[in-house]
């Protein structure tokens, strides 16, 4: 039998958590969670529709493959994957595919709010067996399909600041990319 390693990556507001949280009700709920920096708090994976589970937090020094060897879960869902520390932790998950037998389905955003891949995205994409764009549509508010994610304030376009900043839809807006290089939020 072969395992994988798939991503799901998107925008926000996509179902990337409400997802990863189907994904392991429906496996049986027997595997690993794990996450980082959920807008909820450290150990934990929300959706804002008011889904969430106990996860593992995932630190910059979390070795995950030596935990994985550990427990030997039938699966392993990470939500919040554009926070994991690359290459590293992005290549534990595809060495825990190939060396311990595991699937691995890995969810999170695919670009940053300066429309950058996340480095952790990108080594994902680069590992990955599939790659699959969020099922859930979210729009622009000009009506086209939204693929970037765009920080705001007082509804003005940021083009600088940490590229890691969680927050809540109040702070950002999806854009399709016309809007976003236009930066028209």
């Amino acid at each position: 039998m072969s395992h994988e390693l798939v991503a799901y990556l998107g925008v926000m507001d996509a179902g990337k958590s409400t997802l990863a949280l189907q994904y392991h009700h429906s496996l049986g709920g027997h595997g690993v969670l794990y996450t980082s920096m959920d807008r909820s708090g450290e150990g934990v994976i929300s959706s804002r529709i008011g889904l969430e589970h106990k996860a593992k937090e995932v630190t910059s020094d979390f070795d995950l493959y030596d935990d994985l060897a550990e427990l030997r879960p039938p699966y392993v869902v990470v939500d919040e994957v554009q926070f994991l520390t690359a290459p590293k932790q992005i290549n534990h998950l595809a060495d825990a595919v190939d060396g311990l037998g595991v699937d691995v389905y890995a969810f999170g955003l695919k670009t940053d709010f300066l429309g950058r891949l996340f480095p952790a995205s990108q080594r994902l994409i680069e590992l990955a067996d599939r790659v699959e764009e969020l099922p859930v549509r979210v729009n622009c508010w000009c009506g086209a399909r939204g693929t970037h994610n765009a920080r705001v304030s007082g509804g003005v376009m940021a083009f600088s600041g940490d590229v890691v900043e969680v927050g809540d839809m109040d702070s950002y807006a999806v854009l399709c990319r016309r809007h976003h290089r236009a930066g028209l939020a």
